[in-house]
């Protein structure tokens, strides 16, 4: 029974130590670079930027707070147990994070400064606060905030994510382009898209693959030589000219970037009037590509 259980504390430890890496590594990015030149890139935590720059008040507790009404929300509309818990650790450890460089980043920052270069803090504050965030992803979290509020707004009204973050997370840039000018929030406008692209590439991961569809009256010898020469895996099915009406095979097969000249060069050989699709595969799992597992 206890070697049945084993996986699953392997995998809830694993997703903790994910949130614990994603949280800090989200909280050190913001205060490092985006707090020190109030780079408010949408979030609760850029609300938090605004009202610090009126207040005074500590930007960690303000986060912190801001997301207790939040929780009960997404509590209520979402109901996600595990959710609500991944996304609160993640919370807290955010908040822990951002209240400590607060309060002693200064002195060190002093001795030891990164840069006083804003677009640097914009770029560097995308990329880390992005990695963090992916890896939060990958551990079924968030940084609680407007990614709560987005999904219950999708929930009620059926709007797409992407949608309801640009008008929230808008607003937000929107409101600190009038409060610490319009250049800081071209600055901040960075820093969210550089966030997303870097969560998408921790989430997917870099695209070493290629998916390569085949369209051939000659699917034997083109099989062989793919199996045979780049030591790849085939499928193929039958199919028709919506033209001609001809009976035609689909070969697909799957391979690295640097097998996609080898790929032509076969096909070219065996059947020169083939029509040949090449994409990008994002992701490629199992026998022969990355493992394919249960742990994230």
């Amino acid at each position: 029974m206890k070697s049945l259980h084993l996986p699953r504390i392997l995998d809830e430890l694993w997703r903790i130590l994910l949130i614990l890496i994603g949280a800090t590594l989200a909280g050190a990015g913001f205060s490092l670079f985006q707090v020190p030149y109030n780079i408010a890139a949408g979030g609760v935590s850029g609300i938090a930027i605004l009202i610090n720059y009126f207040t005074g008040w500590p930007i960690a507790t303000m986060y912190l707070i801001m997301n207790i009404p939040l929780f009960m929300m997404g509590f209520f509309y979402l109901g996600r147990w595990r959710f609500l818990f991944s996304t609160a650790l993640a919370v807290l450890l955010f908040t822990v994070t951002t209240g400590l460089l607060d309060r002693y980043l200064p002195a060190l920052l002093s001795a030891w400064p990164i840069t006083d270069n804003v677009l640097l803090s914009a770029i560097y504050a995308g990329l880390v606060g992005g990695i963090g965030g992916g890896l939060l992803y990958v551990a079924g979290a968030t940084l609680g905030g407007t990614a709560i509020i987005g999904r219950v707004i999708q929930v009620k009204t059926g709007l797409s994510l992407s949608q309801i973050y640009l008008f929230v997370d808008g607003a937000i840039v929107l409101a600190a382009g009038v409060i610490f000018g319009w250049e800081i929030a071209l600055y901040a406008m960075l820093t969210l898209l550089l966030s997303g692209q870097a969560a998408d590439f921790v989430l997917e991961g870099p695209s070493r693959a290629r998916t390569a569809m085949v369209v051939t009256t000659r699917p034997q010898p083109i099989t062989q030589a793919l199996i045979a020469e780049l030591g790849r895996g085939v499928s193929y099915w039958e199919a028709v000219g919506g033209y001609t009406g001809e009976p035609r095979t689909i070969v697909m097969c799957t391979i690295y970037r640097p097998q996609v000249g080898d790929l032509k060069r076969v096909v070219a050989t065996h059947d020169p009037h083939a029509f040949v699709i090449i994409g990008t595969t994002q992701q490629a799992l199992g026998e022969g590509f990355t493992e394919l597992r249960r742990r994230n």
